[in-house]
């Protein structure tokens, strides 16, 4: 005879009586007791002290210097002129100074700040097109509704590259100069190489030029209304570091988290002395071509000077989560062991 069919039911929904669905097969329970947790919780403790510790060494290490020029000196005239938008296409240029006391050794890395600019609302990150982005030539035309109302001028030429995002790019340029003893010294600024391999090789890409120029791959299209330039006049004298492919471009297309952050500008160029160990210590001048306005968001701009380690920058967020992490383990430790020590030792029941 076959099986009997079950009917519907309880034990139709019963599981097979097999070990591992009736949950039979060989396990391992391990006994939690003081004399195996509390050394894992001391173990833990100094893990995290250490680490803490060591993290912390190594961000003291770093130099790192910032500098906030928003009404700095002659820049104040800058920041009263950028206060009226008529004015915004005049050009104002100021030069702010500065001293290092000990000197920047190894790589130093030129960034620039903004404070209280908000790049993480869900509006503006969505403000770009991507496809105009890539070099896809329909798009150049025909700009995402996301770009709105960066999409098109008032004449109804498409925007390249359309969105707010793209709009809004910092514009400040920099000079920097080193006041040595035998007189003025340039600072020579590497303004390449400052972005993700995957950013510059993949996501940002020119149109394919099929033997025309990058003028001319874009014609019929404008820029958009805040920018000086056209996008295929950032840097015409590199093709690798013009149109969508420009470093400072990408830099800025990639949104920062927090409404306070900073973006890479230039690192130092050590080729020649005085600089081939690093800046040395000494009396420094910013030549600032003051063209970024904060009054509407009521933020501030500042450059940053920094050196780096292997773990970044002078954050010290890490290693104090270690170190508060290391102490909150060693009290809980503590308290656990003096627990233990009054009610549990000798096996002596907690409830008794």
């Amino acid at each position: 005879m076959g099986k009997e069919k079950l009917k519907p039911g309880p034990l139709a929904r019963r599981p097979d009586n097999s070990a591992f669905k009736q949950q039979r097969l060989p396990a391992w329970s391990p006994m939690l007791t003081a004399n195996t947790v509390l050394p894992f919780f001391y173990i833990m403790s100094s893990v995290c002290l250490l680490l803490g510790v060591w993290l912390l060494l190594t961000v003291q290490s770093t130099h790192e210097l910032k500098l906030d020029y928003t009404e700095m000196g002659d820049c104040a005239r800058c920041f009263e002129m950028r206060k009226n938008v008529s004015s915004a296409a005049q050009d104002c240029t100021c030069t702010v100074g500065f001293s290092i006391e000990k000197a920047f050794k190894g790589d130093v890395f030129f960034y620039y700040g903004l404070r209280n600019f908000h790049q993480n609302l869900r509006r503006y990150m969505d403000s770009r097109d991507d496809g105009q982005m890539v070099g896809r030539k329909r798009r150049l035309k025909n700009p995402t509704s996301y770009c709105k109302p960066f999409d098109r001028d008032v004449n109804g030429v498409p925007i390249v590259p359309c969105g707010a995002i793209a709009n809004s790019i910092f514009n400040d340029s920099f000079t920097l100069t080193y006041l040595s003893p035998s007189g003025p010294v340039d600072v020579s600024l590497i303004r390449k190489g400052l972005t993700w391999y995957t950013d510059k090789n993949i996501k940002y890409r020119n149109p394919k030029t099929d033997n025309l120029s990058l003028a001319e791959e874009f014609e019929g299209t404008t820029r958009p209304p805040y920018w000086q330039k056209l996008v295929y006049q950032l840097d015409p004298a590199d093709p690798t570091n013009n149109g969508f492919v420009n470093d400072d471009l990408i830099v800025w297309m990639r949104e920062a988290a927090f409404p306070n952050f900073k973006k890479l500008y230039g690192f130092l160029q050590r080729a020649e002395k005085p600089f081939t160990n690093g800046l040395p210590k000494g009396n420094y001048t910013i030549q600032i071509s003051y063209n970024f306005p904060v009054q509407p968001f009521q933020g501030r701009k500042e450059v940053v000077l920094t050196t780096l380690t292997w773990f970044g920058g002078q954050n010290h967020f890490l290693p104090i989560a270690y170190l508060v992490t290391s102490s909150l383990i060693l009290v809980t430790s503590v308290v656990l062991t003096v627990v233990w020590w009054k009610f549990g030792k000798g096996g002596k029941n907690m409830e008794e």
